[in-house]
């Protein structure tokens, strides 16, 4: 960063505190991660300089020839990673590849059905404070007592609301989705099956949870979650027709010119994931959160659901004096870095919250194993008892600051 500290130091020197707050807090936020130099390398590169709008070979801008070949080569990596035959790797968001969709196959005021926003769901399955909960008609399905899918019940109310499209796939659900069943559902009403696998995506790719494909028409996810990737978005098919329209509905529909620095990442992000070694960076992301579940159910604390399938837990304090904020803010000062999120029967409001979400994939990629998970679900723990002793709090961000030390991701010198 040469260039950034000669000419523009208060910029520089932000960035240096961000990249001190995580090499020294412990990113435990699931829908976070750390991605590759390499990766990183790619986003900052000349691509970044270009424009090219359109798709390989069908561009409106002269010199896309290398565009091109980057572009061709994420699509092709992609497409070989889940084993499908058509992918959009241009979206510049998992929300805006989730607006394409809609777009793409939806007519204003459609049918919706999706997972509940306070049951796990993400806001572009149908919630009403979300361009999909007002530009379509939305409805939900949740869990039930034991924070599972009910998929009878899921299809009773498809059945009463006659959707144009279902979505499954979750932003804080724990438990392995039944893309057979939903499959089912779906065929059962003339539904159009939508996965949104953005948390699961790398778990699908180590084989560590089950494929939405070949049961889901289209797929979509981010590529910074547990992909490791650059942030953004892609879109998956096996229909020649949907993938069409899908193009189309990106570009010229949604979005200009591509982020061909940011696709070029991607493409790097790809590369390591089809690597052997992403197979045990899985098995471990998933190892460390049941050691974590495991820890705070011994210490009394409600995990929804009552455990984990995949790379996150959803802590539940609708029991507790104390909120998601609460808890958030405490960890936060612990050095422990989480999200307040809603939880099943939550009362509070979404600014407020009566959980949290905690996830695995980051402390995992800078190495930390279960040994490492089961002092921090103890620190967690010791936070949420005396969850307004601030000296406490202080005291468990040296120890954890001195634990994070041992696992560096990146250096200085990688700048």
């Amino acid at each position: 960063m040469t260039y950034l500290q000669q000419e523009d130091k208060a910029v520089f020197d932000i960035i240096e505190k961000e990249l001190d707050r995580q090499l020294h807090h412990l990113e435990m936020i699931a829908s976070e991660n750390f991605t590759f130099p390499a990766v990183m390398e790619a986003m900052g590169s000349v691509f970044t300089n270009k424009y090219a709008e359109g798709y390989p070979a069908k561009r409106y801008y002269g010199g896309c020839e290398f565009a091109d070949q980057v572009e061709q080569l994420a699509i092709d990596r992609l497409c070989a990673l889940f084993d499908c035959k058509f992918a959009n790797v241009q979206p510049h968001s998992g929300s805006s590849a989730n607006a394409a969709v809609y777009t793409a196959l939806l007519k204003p005021y459609d049918k919706i059905l999706g997972m509940d926003l306070s049951n796990g769901g993400h806001l572009t399955h149908g919630a009403k404070v979300s361009f999909s909960g007002q530009n379509y008609e939305s409805f939900s399905y949740g869990v039930d007592e034991n924070g599972l899918i009910n998929y009878d019940k899921v299809a009773e109310i498809a059945k009463i609301v006659q959707p144009k499209i279902i979505v499954c796939g979750a932003s804080a659900y724990s438990r392995t989705i039944d893309f057979k069943r939903f499959r089912e559902i779906a065929d059962s009403v003339g539904a159009i099956l939508f996965a949104d696998i953005a948390h699961i995506a790398g778990l699908v790719v180590a084989g560590e949870h089950p494929s939405p494909f070949p049961y889901a028409d289209v797929v979509s996810s981010t590529t910074h979650k547990t992909l490791r990737g650059p942030r953004g978005g892609i879109i998956m098919t096996n229909n020649e027709e949907i993938a069409q329209k899908i193009n189309k509905s990106i570009f010229p529909g949604m979005q200009g010119g591509p982020l061909v620095h940011v696709i070029a990442g991607k493409a790097v992000g790809f590369h390591y994931n089809a690597q052997p070694a992403w197979k045990e960076y899985a098995k471990q992301v998933k190892a460390n959160i049941k050691v974590l579940a495991d820890v705070l159910i011994a210490r009394g604390y409600d995990i929804v659901s009552g455990g984990t399938d995949n790379h996150l837990i959803l802590v539940s304090f609708i029991n507790k004096p104390f909120s998601g904020k609460d808890a958030d803010l405490a960890l936060g000062n612990a050095g422990i870095t989480v999200n307040k999120n809603t939880v099943p029967g939550e009362h509070r409001s979404p600014f407020v919250t009566s959980g949290i979400r905690i996830g695995s994939p980051a402390l995992t990629a800078r190495g930390m194993k279960e040994a490492e998970f089961k002092i921090i679900g103890e620190k967690i723990a010791d936070v949420l008892d005396d969850i307004e002793n601030t000296e406490l709090q202080k005291k468990i961000a040296a120890e954890l600051k001195a634990l994070a030390s041992n696992f560096i991701m990146y250096e200085k010198s990688i700048y």
